[in-house]
């Protein structure tokens, strides 16, 4: 079990290993010849996420977390060489498919996975530490291909698509050499009562329905912003040094991930969400509604609490959880986040067809202030 969690942390570092990832929103922009349709393809990717979230979340609980990460794998790989012919937006709409079904493997079994390999061995309650550490590896990948990719789409589009194939094919690879944790408890092979149960859990714990809302929320809207900065960036830096704008978001990430266990003992879970959330809502106020050569720099740095926030609210989800419905339960709330984010991003790429990125990534932080009264709310039950 020790080696799975080496394994998994390679695993997610040739995960995000994607050289396309600091300027993917132009790339899409370039080919369907606007935002809107730019960013309906991230939505593609989310409801595809959504339409197989449960389904594979079931089948992990059932069929075993190694099977479920090689399935995601598969999938990443195919959706890397249909983004990499490209040409047509169908093409890069089939490729948005297979990374929605990839993302819904993954979705629920990997943190279900590292769960049950630390309870395997006796370190359950490390899981923060480990989910950290785990995690950081997303962001260090994340930044190497910003950067590289950056600069090589100065020359060529198709090679950064090209060379993001390869990352994945390791990751089919790392999967095999995986080890199945044992079964914490015998669960029912029905999968619709499976799902019924994982349901009702949610809406009986008030707690849990309110992290959830928060992640649902932050996730459809913040992620649909984050996709989209590069256009932002674009109108202000020159393409090759967009890369250096998603370095330091991708290293703060890594650093706030990488030390997240301590800064959540330090502060607590809660008191973190909400610093920062009032943080980069200010940090993002400015940035956007007084364009600077400095902007990209600021809307980047709040990515220093971005790992912390991650593993505090997994953590807090992962304590209200069942053992019987981990990754399930999981699923359905990644489901619905992904549904929020594919209604939410193609509004973003309209709206900032009409009025402009900056304009529209001003009526993200407006909406991302209900996540913040949320925060809030929570904090409160806690002294309850």
């Amino acid at each position: 079990m020790e080696r799975n969690i080496k394994l998994l942390a390679l695993f997610n570092f040739f995960t995000d290993l994607k050289f396309h990832s600091a300027v993917l929103v132009i790339y899409f922009a370039q080919i369907t010849g606007s935002y809107a349709l730019a960013m309906s393809l991230f939505s593609v990717t989310m409801a595809a996420n959504a339409i197989f979230e449960v389904p594979t979340g079931v089948f992990s609980d059932l069929i075993g977390r190694k099977r479920t990460v090689l399935c995601g794998a598969f999938f990443a790989a195919l959706s890397a060489i249909f983004y990499a012919i490209g040409q047509s937006y169908w093409i890069l709409f089939t490729g948005a498919i297979l990374e929605g079904i990839s993302r819904s493997w993954y979705s629920g079994n990997n943190d279900a996975f590292l769960h049950d390999s630390l309870s395997q061995v006796g370190k359950k309650d490390l899981y923060a530490h480990y989910l950290g550490k785990t995690s950081a590896m997303f962001q260090g990948a994340l930044a190497i291909g910003a950067v590289i990719g950056s600069i090589a789409a100065q020359w060529s589009f198709p090679l950064i698509m090209w060379a993001s194939v390869a990352p994945q094919v390791v990751c089919m690879i790392i999967s095999l050499f995986l080890t199945n944790p044992k079964r914490l408890t015998r669960e029912s092979t029905n999968i619709f009562s499976h799902i019924k149960i994982s349901a009702l859990h949610l809406w009986n714990n008030k707690v849990l329905r309110l992290l959830s809302l928060q992640d649902i929320l932050g996730f459809g809207i913040g992620e649909s912003a984050f996709q989209f900065g590069a256009a932002f960036i674009g109108t202000i830096w020159p393409l090759w040094a967009i890369g250096f704008s998603k370095l330091i978001s991708y290293g703060g990430a890594f650093i706030s991930f990488w030390f997240s266990g301590k800064i959540i003992r330090r502060l607590g879970a809660y008191n973190m969400l909400i610093i920062a959330n009032i943080y980069t809502r200010v940090a993002n106020f400015i940035a956007y509604g007084v364009p600077t050569l400095f902007s990209p720099v600021l809307m980047s740095s709040s990515s220093i609490f971005y790992g912390a926030t991650s593993v505090a609210k997994n953590s807090l989800m992962q304590n209200e959880f069942t053992q019987e419905q981990r990754a399930t339960l999981g699923s359905l709330n990644s489901f619905l986040g992904s549904v929020f984010f594919a209604i939410f991003a193609p509004l973003l790429g309209i709206i900032a067809d009409a009025y402009g990125p900056a304009n529209a990534l001003i009526v993200v932080q407006f909406c991302m202030l209900s996540v913040l009264y949320i925060n809030f709310k929570l904090k409160q039950m806690q002294k309850a």
